[in-house]
């Protein structure tokens, strides 16, 4: 029968006294009385949570499912009178209120049972003056004592009792050794109900020092994110913590954080993690980088493919994994808010569903974007948007990106876009009561369909085109830019210097960028197109600066513009209506330039005429 199964005893014992609870019950078994799907306020499917009730035949205790145990609801393992073997759960009393966060447990289906046995009663109560976290179960990382590990010499302590990481960092002094946490906390069970806590986990993304100046002061601060088995949580430091803190954490390292530390209400408009709390560190935080810096996961991807991207709400956080298949040239935006500049970059990402997005990423990231064509780009923590009908995405500040990262997902998509994808058509989402849309927002058209169609009287529009250069402008082909990467505005020659006054700086020399005009045919017809830094580099094979060397030492500067001449391209444009001395003008510049793929365009044709009968 299931009932000799059962571990009577384990739920009071585990609040009441939890060393011996983990001694006599290392993998407890209980019945499953109830379970409740909670409302999903995210539109994330892989956030999903639920309340079960498990019992013990004696007693009963309220749980919350780990996402990282969903697979037993999503499998239709676990059912109401099902028998489970707990194999990792945390338990804690707050405010007299027992609790348990189940980590992992095993559906034993051969003794499943629809009844419920026995006449439990409720847990609460029962131990919950101890007001502490136990951590129990097999296989779980925090489990475990955590082994001493040497301090710092330069690091200054003060007691803070045997139970975790004593001390703070900083200060002054010298340092002597101490004993780690004697449990770990998971970052999933961290709330403001919790008062004392450890927690070991990877920081996965740091942000810059940011400055603020109000009416009522100043500060500074920073921001980072942290990553464990179980969940991920951002966390702050305002002003002396940045200086005590900032230049310790490194990205990509494993640290224990223990309290004082305040836990409050996530900002949802700053994070792009499914946590419901943050972490603020005060002048008391110990922070300790870990000795062992395996055992905690890299990072955690809840991918959305670009195909259900039609399903997610504007504004919703999402991560996605794609091929890039287009790189567009950095361009300079002034926020109509702040009035600030920032220089953005357009991605366009593909993926084994057969849909295309365009990713903008900012910042430095855009303009030390260096990827080589078609690699695989995992995004975490990109925002949906949407421009003209299209869904659009955006990177966050607080998101990542990763170039080929070394998982199953990546592997997959790449041998998925070598075998398939790269001679494939993609589609993008259209807004709106059409749903998605079969055609391309920037569908291929030939001259005369550009011409015809007017784009971009109305509003911006974008378009590709395969055509031939049959004219490069020589004269003012380059003009003089700041040396500073973040800014590309026009420097002036002052005799003894190159003066940006954007920056306020004179340089001894200027860095060249392209404003290349050019002409470009197809069958029918000419258009004249306008190609910036990055397009221009790949049409020129040089870059600006190389080829004003060549003409300081008086060699053939229009051999490489002849070599240019009369190659064919695929040119992604952008055409938007401009004010030219109070003159409106059409202008078509170059986003990106890619060589044409002959084997593909020959596939496609193929097809065309196969679908008009012709074999």
């Amino acid at each position: 029968m299931a009932e000799q199964h059962i571990t009577q005893g384990f739920i009071e014992t585990v609040f009441s006294d939890p060393q011996r609870a983990t001694l006599a019950y290392p993998v407890p078994v209980l019945q499953c009385l109830h379970i409740k799907h909670l409302e999903n306020k995210t539109g994330n499917p892989g956030l999903e949570r639920y309340r079960i009730v498990l019992s013990d035949i004696r007693n009963f205790v309220q749980c919350m499912l780990a996402t990282q145990a969903n697979h037993v609801m999503h499998n239709n393992q676990l059912q109401r009178g099902s028998i489970v073997r707990l194999r990792q759960y945390q338990a804690q009393s707050v405010k007299g209120k027992n609790l348990m966060m189940v980590l992992d447990l095993e559906v034993i289906e051969s003794l499943g049972t629809p009844e419920k046995i026995g006449d439990p009663k409720p847990v609460d109560g029962v131990g919950a003056e101890r007001q502490n976290t136990v951590i129990g179960g097999a296989g779980f990382y925090g489990t475990k004592n955590e082994p001493a590990q040497e301090t710092k010499p330069a690091v200054a302590r003060q007691p803070q009792g045997p139970s975790r990481p004593v001390g703070g960092l900083g200060g002054g002094g010298g340092g002597r050794g101490s004993s780690l946490a004697s449990t770990i906390y998971p970052i999933e069970a961290v709330s403001p109900f919790a008062t004392k806590w450890t927690i070991k986990a990877r920081v996965t993304s740091k942000s810059e020092i940011r400055h603020w100046h109000k009416q009522n002061g100043e500060g500074k601060l920073f921001s980072f994110n942290l990553l464990d088995e179980t969940s991920e949580i951002r966390a702050t430091a305002f002003n002396n913590e940045v200086d005590k803190f900032y230049d310790l954490i490194q990205e990509g390292s494993v640290y224990y954080i223990s309290t004082p530390c305040r836990v409050s209400m996530a900002k949802k408009q700053f994070s792009n993690l499914p946590n419901d709390y943050e972490l603020m560190l005060e002048s008391g935080t110990v922070i300790e980088k870990a000795e062992d810096q395996s055992s905690v996961p890299q990072v955690r991807y809840n991918f959305c493919n670009l195909r259900d991207l039609n399903e997610v709400e504007k504004d919703a956080t999402v991560d996605v994994i794609g091929v890039v298949k287009n790189v567009a040239d950095v361009e300079r935006i002034t926020s109509k808010t702040t009035q600030k500049e920032y220089e953005k970059r357009e991605l366009t990402l593909v993926d084994d569903t057969g849909y295309s997005v365009r990713v903008a990423i900012w910042g430095r990231t855009a303009t030390e974007f260096d990827a080589a064509p078609e690699s695989v780009l995992a995004f975490k923590g990109t925002r949906v948007g949407e421009f003209s009908g299209t869904k659009t995405l955006s990177l966050l500040s607080s998101g990542t990106m990763t170039v080929d990262p070394d998982i199953p997902e990546a592997h997959k998509i790449k041998g998925w876009y070598e075998a398939d994808g790269r001679n494939s058509e993609f589609v993008t989402h259209k807004t709106g009561s059409l749903g998605a849309s079969t055609g391309r927002r920037d569908e291929p058209k030939t001259a005369a369909q550009v011409k015809e169609a007017t784009l971009g009287i109305d509003e911006m529009q974008y378009f590709t085109v395969k055509a031939t250069i049959v004219f490069l402008k020589q004269e003012n082909y380059a003009y003089p830019a700041c040396l500073n990467p973040e800014c590309n505005k026009k420097v002036i020659d002052m005799g003894d210097g190159w003066k940006c006054e954007k920056c306020n700086v004179t340089h001894d020399r200027p860095r060249w960028r392209y404003i290349l005009l050019m002409g470009v045919c197809d069958h029918t017809g000419h258009l004249q197109l306008n190609a910036f830094d990055d397009s221009a580099r790949t049409i020129l094979g040089h870059t600006a600066d190389e080829l004003k060397e060549l003409e300081e030492r008086n060699e053939r500067v229009a051999s490489v513009f002849e070599a240019a001449s009369c190659r064919k391209w695929e040119f992604r444009c952008r055409a938007k209506m401009e004010m030219y001395n109070d003159q409106a003008r059409m202008r078509y510049n170059v986003m990106n330039v890619t060589p044409i793929n002959y084997a593909a365009e020959g596939h496609k044709l193929a097809e065309m005429i196969k679908q008009l009968g012709g074999w």
